[in-house]
């Protein structure tokens, strides 16, 4: 398998690929106009599960420092720019990306 993930910061949606074919598409929240999300190629680095405070039920730590893949404690916010740069998903969608993509999974950021 070649998993990889892709953010449509405009379109605010995360989609999962294995090389070419689509798997599953989720709604996300993205970062506001004075704190975007970095546009970019990336890697999961590193996982945490229950992080506390807005990071909801998992953190998944992307190669930019102090960026990430998170769940949310505002699941009103998702499909919205809200937020400080991360990308926020519903606690249950993030937990089921979880278990599926492990570190080191690329992930692609664009408009």
């Amino acid at each position: 398998m070649t998993l990889w993930i892709d953010v449509s910061v405009k379109k605010l949606q995360l989609k999962l690929y294995d090389a070419s074919v689509l798997l599953k598409t989720y709604p996300i929240a993205v970062g506001k106009v004075l704190t975007p999300t970095p546009t970019g190629n990336y890697i999961i680095i590193n996982k945490e599960l229950n992080p506390g405070g807005p990071f909801g039920a998992l953190w998944m730590g992307l190669s930019k420092p102090h960026y990430g893949i998170h769940g949310t404690n505002d699941p009103s916010s998702i499909g919205k720019k809200v937020s400080q740069g991360c990308i926020r998903m519903h606690n249950e969608d993030v937990l089921e990306l979880s278990s599926i993509v492990p570190t080191s999974t690329n992930v692609y950021i664009h408009k």
